[in-house]
């Protein structure tokens, strides 16, 4: 039941970059490699939320990591 919006999320994604690449010039190297990056890592991001959709938030993250110096400061 997981693969489906995985398929979709995939699909979409896919349609997004070939809309969007060919309006990014040739010469624009930096801005090709910075659409391919956020473009994976945000679809990593979705597939890993469907995959698990119960995991910790980032401020859980910032909170665990920055409780004991709270505490060291009260």
């Amino acid at each position: 039941m997981k693969m489906v919006p995985l398929f979709f999320s995939t699909v979409i994604i896919i349609f997004m970059f070939l809309f969007q690449w060919p309006k990014i010039n040739i010469n624009q190297k930096k801005e090709k490699a910075a659409f391919i990056t956020l473009t994976l890592l945000g679809w990593l991001l979705i597939n890993f939320l469907f995959i698990f959709p119960n995991a910790p938030g980032p401020t859980e993250f910032i909170d665990f990591m920055y409780k004991p110096l709270g505490r060291l400061l009260e």
